[in-house]
């Protein structure tokens, strides 16, 4: 899809797409801000971008987790694009995210998967020189419709193929054989995962969420069945974190915003079928980090950032985390958080969130 058409002018084309696929209210009132005109933005550095593709395709060869990797480097060559006029201290601090990245220190590599054959280092290198074909892409799609009626480990399998259609729809250049080929082999990685896990006290320890039994009837999750109820339920739980609070797992929020984002794009660019399952999975996703008892008592309040992460202040105040997990998702949740708020045209609600998105970081 091409992205000189501007997200309002989207909805008006696959309002009608969805009608005769008789798909009635995917999108909701699903309104968007319009996105800036091709060339206006461009991407914070192209190698990024190619890097993080080749590493995506390779990650099946070291473990279904090694897909953070890839997916923070594409995530990161989009954010320029997505906001051209920040401080040039915050490029350089993404840049530094990805550079680390690269060079080992994600704990969802090589450290992860201690037997792999590969090292961190060798997932982004080129592949042998092929002729692309767009209509690969669409292969993506397919692997991703066999394992997302569920939620599947925090919704990576959505996040890690969402990522990779938007950066190969927006340069169908990069969409090569071996790279769709991997990316396929990925996506299928998550066919028989489960929910993810989340923490429940001392005595219970971490339980996988497929075991987990949900309240019956109403527990306060907001009934969402389309793209505008599940972005407003979730930055309704952005604006409303209190950090005096403390859970753990599922992936916590940052996954609840980077699930929900990528569901977004796969309905703008083309995968309309998929929403309304995506989004059942990703209430799901949402009831299960709801559910989560409070353990600060036993860690203490969650830990937050004091600067937004937009800002020169977040990179240069030198108390940036470079916690192991936020690595690999500080970017990515950047990345999402706008794609997300772009879904709704709800200034004040998108402001809301965008101030409280520090509590995340």
């Amino acid at each position: 899809m091409n992205r000189t058409m501007n997200r309002k002018e989207f909805l008006k084309l696959y309002t009608g797409i969805i009608g005769g696929l008789s798909i009635p209210g995917v999108f909701g009132d699903f309104a968007c801000a319009a996105e800036p005109e091709s060339g206006q933005g461009i991407a914070l550095d192209e190698a990024y971008l190619l890097k993080g593709l080749n590493a995506l395709a390779r990650a099946h060869r070291m473990s279904a987790m090694a897909g953070h990797l890839g997916a923070s480097l594409v995530a990161g060559s989009f954010i320029r694009q997505q906001r051209p006029d920040l401080d040039p201290e915050v490029y350089k601090g993404i840049e530094g995210d990805l550079d680390r990245v690269m060079g080992g220190e994600s704990v969802f590599g090589s450290k992860m998967t201690k037997k792999s054959k590969m090292t961190d280092s060798e997932l982004f290198e080129a592949f042998p020189k092929e002729k692309p074909d767009e209509s690969l892409i669409d292969g993506i799609a397919e692997a991703l419709e066999k394992n997302i009626k569920t939620p599947r480990e925090s919704g990576h399998n959505v996040i890690f193929a969402s990522i990779a259609i938007h950066a190969l729809k927006e340069r169908p250049e990069f969409a090569t054989p071996s790279i769709v080929d991997g990316i396929c082999k990925l996506i299928g990685l998550f066919d028989n995962s489960h929910p993810g896990s989340g923490y429940y006290g001392k005595t219970k320890g971490r339980i996988r969420g497929n075991t987990i039994t949900l309240p019956d009837g109403d527990d306060g999750t907001p009934p969402y069945e389309d793209v505008k109820g599940m972005v407003e339920a979730v930055l309704d739980e952005i604006i409303n974190q209190d950090p005096k609070v403390h859970v753990q797992g599922y992936g916590g929020l940052v996954h609840v915003n980077n699930h929900a984002a990528a569901i977004t794009d796969l309905a703008q660019y083309g995968y309309s079928e998929l929403v309304p399952a995506a989004i059942a999975s990703h209430r799901q996703h949402l009831r299960l980090w709801r559910n989560l008892p409070d353990v600060a008592d036993e860690f203490g309040p969650a830990p937050y950032a004091e600067f937004n992460p937009y800002t020169s202040a977040y990179w240069t105040s030198g108390k940036v985390s470079y916690d192991h997990a936020l690595l690999t998702h500080r970017v990515k949740t950047m990345f999402g958080f706008d794609e997300l708020a772009e879904a709704i045209d709800d200034e004040r609600k998108e402001k809301r969130a965008y101030d409280k998105l520090r509590y995340m970081m």
